[in-house]
């Protein structure tokens, strides 16, 4: 999830200056409330886009949410925006052109974990499955609708049994609270807040 970045009153929910209310770790900078409204909780089922989900959470751990945003058009400029075939291409001269590259993060162990996943994702499509499946299958059977931001989990027995899986089959980065991180973001639960708009 992004920063949890409350509001000057400390309330959770703030009204934006279009009349909005909004989870307030949404509400600035520009680049955060464009993401909150426009994308963060939409459903995505689109292998290539779950992809890129996946690879830009791995590289946050650690890091703010923010520097990931603003470093995402080099990101997805260096990796091909995420198309899976070209990055499951990329070899040892990449990583090392990579490591030099001060636009993403420069993290030995998270651009080849994405240079690996992209090749799992392959195997996975040639064995019949996919990510969205298992995203997908991974959603809560009774989702809750979060107060605060203190509702919300770090990671959940879906999230923990999401890691499990996506390990199993090779992907790597893809801890319990990255992969809840990445349901969040892909709309498989819906965190806004009660009384959000963009619920």
């Amino acid at each position: 999830m992004a920063d949890q970045d409350m509001s000057d009153d400390g309330s959770d929910l703030v009204t934006g200056a279009d009349g909005l209310p909004r989870c307030a770790w949404g509400s600035s900078p520009d680049i955060y409330l464009d993401y909150h409204d426009n994308e963060w909780g939409d459903p995505v089922t689109d292998e290539r886009t779950l992809f890129e989900k996946v690879c830009l959470e791995g590289f946050q751990s650690g890091l703010s949410w923010l520097t990931i945003l603003k470093k995402r058009p080099a990101f997805r400029e260096v990796f091909h925006n995420f198309e899976p075939s070209a990055v499951a291409a990329m070899d040892e001269s990449d990583v090392l052109r990579l490591l030099q590259d001060a636009r993403i993060i420069r993290h030995r162990g998270k651009i080849e974990a994405t240079i690996n996943n992209a090749r799992v994702l392959l195997t996975l499509h040639e064995s019949g499955g996919s990510l969205r499946q298992l995203f997908w299958d991974a959603a809560p059977t009774d989702p809750k609708i979060p107060a605060q931001m203190a509702d919300i989990p770090a990671t959940t027995p879906e999230s923990i049994a999401l890691s499990k899986a996506l390990k199993k089959a090779g992907f790597k980065f893809v801890g319990p609270t990255t992969c809840y991180a990445a349901m969040q973001a892909m709309g498989v639960v819906n965190d806004h807040l009660q009384g959000c708009h963009a619920r």
